[in-house]
């Protein structure tokens, strides 16, 4: 089994898992169980919770003591068997930390998986700018065919959505340990400093500009990301109160349109090599912001009857926008830090914006939008909450190439060079 393959199978396990239970949890919750739908908006903190502090963490023992991809696989069986639990909880206070739980074994996995696979492309010697979008594109793949097989067996109201998704952790924590081996390279080092000790060398990067730059910005876009995952689905089931639009495909099938932007994640993840190396990684992140502006820009004026064009158009949009922040992100920590901090310092990106970033998001954006945006009858006004939200993405834009300071990476472009024919345009 050849490396591109293995590294294949591991991003589609590593999104499959979330994408099994993920996006059908509230209909357990209020079908299923019927807890209150107050309690419910804490579910969906862990990830912020958990994103602040654990994928750092994790990124600091794989620096210093563990393998990367023994961490990364024993994470996994332990979300495995903390999922396969979830089923015997039985009031909504336990469910939370039990979520909370599993959410603290899984989102390092999402750092720890660029580490090991950045390092086992290296390994053979493949040029991660070119080689590593086409095999994250798997990952999306896999989130899809979750959501496809959660479907089919009619498991979105049941406890087989958990189940499902522990057995493909527990094979993948298995899987994991068969992986190129992805030492610390910390430890290795001479003489080290109280920083090199405690482990926390890479939170010296907020010392330098542009890195500081960077996260405050990778804060900002992760905020971002978490109001349309709040609110894109609940948006276009708020048009069945309509008499209008009651009743129409996109009302009652909210989910599958929603989808299209998974999808759209696919093909711009495979465009991402040509848009670095035309573009370069400061341009490629510019674009993920204006792509926001238009992804809730597009939400404020579309409809499910003919303003459905809009809707699809912005879930499109979609696939930019977080792609290309978050793996040219990716990229940025990897070839502007050094390997011996590597995998702390992508633990810090993840940190950034599904941490900070996701927390931050979810309490500012309920905040505002029952304060401003929420009726007399309890309805909202969804055309100003999205242009709200493009107002901004779009500070966030118009800021970011005046304040972030970037000279491109020669080996970086040199690289891309070698893979790809010469073009015209700095990198």
């Amino acid at each position: 089994m050849n490396i591109k393959f293995r590294l294949i199978l591991m991003n589609f396990m590593q999104f499959f898992i979330w994408g099994a239970w993920l996006l059908t949890v509230g209909a357990y919750w209020f079908q299923n169980k019927g807890w209150s739908g107050a309690q419910f908006g804490a579910i969906f903190s862990t990830m912020g919770i958990s994103s602040i502090f654990m994928p750092a963490i994790a990124g600091i023992i794989s620096d210093k003591w563990i393998n990367a991809e023994k961490l990364y696989g024993t994470l996994h069986i332990l979300g495995a068997a903390t999922l396969f639990c979830v089923p015997l909880v039985t009031n909504p206070t336990v469910f939370f930390w039990v979520i909370l739980l599993n959410m603290i074994f899984y989102m390092p996995t999402l750092s720890l998986s660029i580490t090991v696979a950045y390092s086992a492309l290296k390994g053979e010697g493949k040029d991660v700018v070119k080689d590593y979008p086409p095999i994250r594109v798997w990952g999306t793949i896999g989130f899809i065919a979750a959501l496809w097989v959660v479907d089919i067996t009619k498991s979105e109201t049941s406890a087989n959505q958990f189940y499902i998704a522990s057995g493909v952790a527990l094979a993948l924590g298995l899987f994991s340990f068969s992986l190129p081996k992805c030492p610390p390279l910390l430890g290795k080092a001479g003489k080290k400093t109280l920083m090199d000790a405690l482990g926390l060398k890479a939170f010296e990067l907020f010392k330098t500009p542009k890195f500081a730059i960077f996260f405050a910005f990778s804060l900002l876009l992760g905020a971002a990301l978490q109001l349309t995952n709040a609110y894109g689905t609940t948006y276009i089931l708020d048009f069945a109160k309509v008499p209008a639009y009651k009743g129409l495909f996109a009302v009652e099938h909210s989910s599958a349109i929603i989808s299209i932007s998974q999808i759209s994640e696919t093909l711009f993840i495979l465009a991402i090599p040509f848009f670095l190396r035309k573009f370069g990684i400061k341009n490629v992140m510019l674009f993920s912001m204006l792509a926001w502006v238009l992804r809730f820009g597009l939400f404020a004026f579309g409809n499910p009857a003919d303003g459905l064009w809009m809707i699809i158009l912005s879930c499109i949009v979609y696939g930019m926008a977080f792609d290309f922040f978050n793996i040219s992100g990716s990229l940025f920590i990897e070839t502007q830090t050094t390997p011996e901090i590597r995998g702390s310092a992508q633990g810090l990106f993840m940190m950034m914006v599904n941490g900070f970033g996701a927390f931050f998001g979810s309490i500012g954006s309920g905040f505002i939008i029952e304060k401003f945006f929420t009726n007399a009858d309890a309805t909202k006004d969804w055309h100003g909450i999205w242009l709200t939200f493009a107002a901004y993405a779009l500070v966030i834009a118009v800021i970011f190439p005046f304040v972030f300071r970037y000279k491109h990476n020669l080996a970086l472009a040199h690289s891309i060079q070698d893979a790809q024919p010469p073009m015209k345009g700095a990198f």
